[in-house]
């Protein structure tokens, strides 16, 4: 009958349609206002016969609240069936309605309510209570599923945390665990927690003393505990575990309940390890870059010994400047060469292997030496750029595959300079006052290639000639085409051949430590 919406006005007096008078709300909601919790005061609403086709909310106390969010007096004057068309012909509809026809009290089964916020579905469990009340209902409810929210967010939490609580109680001797301690554990839920006695079973040996006076401390003198030990698992993997606890005790002082949680730190633990691996591994590298440096310092200075004054060689003056990018760090491949040989002629060289760091000194060196050699015995310039090629290709594990350099060799009885190139930048002449580089002879850089070919040209020095030999790192800038710094340096050397101290001018000139990206070497060479 209660479904039927039907229903015919109690105590007596005829039923009337419309809506619910307001005369009684007031009373009441000074009573609702010192309530706590959830209670409202529902009148209502009458058809043309007599029948309940809805009710409205006429008070309602401060604390109440709806699935949606609507708090105290935003929910009077709202209409059930308008506000909450879901509860239509269920059972709590009825239970309003037999509340209000025989005026017992209403205290049905939790009532499951979903409404859809946002676009999002939300489903709610309330305990409904309603009784009769001045001709309508006061009805109290408790929502259900804010607690069963609160520990679903829990149990997310310690997962996502890798955590989990636990108590123990000391006077009944019983140990509670969550479930994720369960899992740090890789232990069964149907053994039950482990107890204080078993733990020690499964920690890590080396652990064992740490953990014991932490455990000691902490129902001795109720010293907070914050550890982290190690544990074998059942599946046979160590983890790493975190334990923080703190203890109750009675009014003597005694212990008698330990509260916690585990943590697991086995990810934490390792990136951690990872971490001071990497770092003493950086250390190792570094201290082995350092020894290597220092190593080609010393090789390259050993190699490259620079004069402290012009040399005068066959009636040359060779003036040699060398300057690193950085003082002991990545020593280039940059190198020179000024020697007088048996003949009386003098050797001159400049050359640039590929690289930095000791095998480009090392390289450098093999260069160097070898040419060197090779020209003592009176070899043709041509063919010791041919075999230094050859030697360069076919090395042993070497790790730079590619030299650039220039040589000359001038004769002092004919005043004349013939010179040899592969694939390096071309020397450059002051004469009368104007500057031109020499036009290079066939000759590809050192390395590239098996069927190399070089030729020589010759040139013939006169008196108040300007000769410089050098390396890229003198003209190069970055971001800035080739030819504009070999024509930089042609003005340089121009403005400079009339002033002493040419070489060191035009370096002076030229260079720019804010955009350096090479060593420089060079010589200039004079008559």
């Amino acid at each position: 009958m209660f479904s039927s919406r039907r229903y015919v006005a109690r105590q007596g007096a005829p039923a009337r349609s419309g809506e619910p008078s307001a005369e009684p709300a007031s009373a009441v909601q000074e009573v609702l206002d010192g309530l706590p919790g959830s209670a409202i005061f529902l009148k209502p609403v009458l058809g043309t016969e007599g029948e309940v086709t809805d009710f409205r909310i006429m008070a309602a106390s401060p604390e109440a609240v709806d699935v949606a969010g609507r708090t105290g007096r935003e929910l009077v004057g709202l209409s059930v069936l308008e506000t909450y068309p879901n509860v239509d012909g269920s059972e709590l509809w009825r239970g309003y309605l037999q509340a209000l026809e025989t005026g017992t009290v209403y205290e049905g089964e939790p009532f499951e309510y979903e409404e859809v916020l946002a676009g999002i579905p939300r489903l709610s469990r309330f305990a409904v209570r309603a009784a009769a009340c001045k001709g309508g209902l006061v009805v109290s409810w408790v929502r259900l599923d804010t607690g069963e929210r609160e520990q679903c967010r829990l149990a997310v939490l310690q997962r996502l945390g890798g955590m989990g609580w636990a108590d123990w109680d000391l006077v009944r001797n019983t140990i509670t665990w969550s479930d994720e301690v369960y899992v740090l554990f890789d232990r069964d839920p149907s053994r039950g927690p482990m107890t204080l006695e078993e733990l020690p079973r499964h920690v890590v040996p080396e652990d064992l003393p740490a953990l014991g006076e932490v455990v000691q401390s902490l129902l001795r003198d109720g010293t907070p505990a914050d550890h982290v030990f190690r544990i074998s698992a059942a599946d046979g993997d160590t983890r790493y575990v975190r334990i923080v606890a703190e203890v109750d005790v009675d009014a003597m002082g005694a212990p008698v309940e330990v509260h916690g949680f585990f943590q697991d730190q086995t990810a934490a633990k390792r990136a951690e390890q990872q971490l001071l691996d990497h770092e003493r591994g950086a250390l190792v590298q570094r201290g082995l870059l350092a020894a290597e440096r220092d190593l080609a310092v010393r090789l390259q200075h050993a190699l490259l010994p620079l004069p402290e004054q012009s040399l005068r060689l066959a009636g040359l003056t060779v003036n040699v400047a060398y300057q690193p990018l950085q003082e002991r760090l990545n020593v280039g491949g940059d190198w020179y060469s000024a020697i007088e040989l048996p003949d009386g002629s003098a050797l001159l060289v400049v050359g640039d292997v590929a690289g930095h760091g000791l095998d480009a000194v090392a390289t450098m060196a093999q260069l160097r030496f070898t040419a060197k050699g090779m020209a003592v015995t009176g070899t043709p310039l041509p063919q010791i750029l041919a075999r230094l090629n050859t030697l360069l290709l076919h090395s042993a594990e070497r790790s730079f595959s590619t030299a650039t350099m220039i040589m000359g060799r001038y004769e002092p009885a004919t005043s004349r300079l013939t010179w040899v190139q592969a694939g390096h930048l071309p020397p450059l002449l002051v004469r009368d006052g104007e500057a031109r580089f020499l036009p290079p002879p066939e000759g590809v850089l050192l390395g590239a290639m098996a069927t190399a070919h070089y030729e020589a040209s010759t040139l013939r020095l006169q008196p108040g000639d300007h000769l410089l030999l050098y390396t890229d790192g003198l003209v190069e800038k970055p971001g800035e085409d080739i030819g504009e710094g070999l024509d930089r340096l042609a003005r340089s050397t121009v403005e400079c051949a009339e002033g002493s101290g040419f070489l060191d001018a035009v370096i002076d000139g030229l260079l720019d430590p804010d955009v350096r990206r090479d060593d420089v070497c060079a010589l200039h060479v004079s008559l």
